[in-house]
């Protein structure tokens, strides 16, 4: 059987699984929905855990996706039409965040030098109007310009929980939340766009690539022809304009 047919005769398996799964919801049938989605979840934690410190454990990561997995099946509903994968990734993605943060697994000195960078990118943005360079950073700071390289270096392993919070939207179900929800999430995807926009050109091309494009960043730094430290450095940084900047529109609304 050529691949053609094999991938069709595997679509008509799954969806014979779901149809089934609707009318019996049988612990069974959805344990072989979840094994047969399974590699989903490997793939949302080898995302995550490239930009994590080695003391967190995949096989954790890989451990409450599936349970995320699980859930995301007794929930979704066939009659929707909405593509199951898309709403099983959110849920395996938010699974696994709630299992980091949990899990307070940033240093409380990684804590502190988070609070000071970002306080010193707020306040020198909002003064500027305009993405502060890294010479003004570190005049802000009283650092030289290595050591503010070497601090966003340590930083970057802190920066995926808060971005994937902010710029995966879809975790909220618009169509169940209320009228005030939705506008909410509506008004924070279109100042993230203007946030993006804003960001220099690398960093905006970076964030692109790696939430959009769910690229890792190993595959971005092949097509920007940078290192893989230079990408990491260009995320955090691109992270830490971006909280600012929302911070910045909501003081404004205040």
């Amino acid at each position: 059987m050529d691949q053609p047919m094999l991938e069709e005769a595997k679509e008509v398996d799954v969806t014979s699984l779901w149809q089934r799964y609707q009318e019996h919801k049988t612990t069974e049938i959805r344990n072989e929905l979840a094994e047969y989605y399974l590699p989903m979840v490997r793939v949302v934690a080898g995302r995550l855990a490239v930009s994590l410190p080695a003391h967190v454990e995949r096989d954790d990561l890989l451990s409450s996706g599936f349970f995320g997995l699980l859930d995301a099946i007794d929930r979704y509903d066939m009659q929707r039409k909405n593509k199951f994968e898309t709403y099983a990734g959110v849920r395996v993605r938010g699974a696994m965040l709630d299992y980091l943060r949990s899990k307070d697994w940033i240093p409380v000195t990684a804590r502190q030098r988070i609070k000071k960078y970002e306080q010193a990118v707020f306040e020198l943005e909002n003064q500027l109007g305009r993405p502060a360079t890294d010479e003004e950073i570190a005049a802000k700071l009283e650092i030289t310009v290595p050591e503010l390289q070497n601090i966003i270096g340590q930083l970057n392993v802190a920066t995926v929980v808060p971005l994937d919070e902010y710029l995966r939207a879809d975790t909220v179900d618009l169509k169940n939340s209320n009228p005030g929800e939705r506008l909410e999430q509506e008004e924070l995807q279109q100042a993230l766009a203007g946030a993006i926009d804003r960001l220099p050109d690398k960093e905006r091309t970076v964030v692109s690539l790696y939430y959009y494009d769910e690229l890792t960043l190993k595959e971005i730094s092949l097509i920007l022809h940078l290192s893989e430290a230079r990408i990491c450095q260009l995320h955090t940084k691109a992270i830490f304009r971006l909280r600012g900047y929302l911070a910045r529109m909501k003081s404004s609304l205040l």
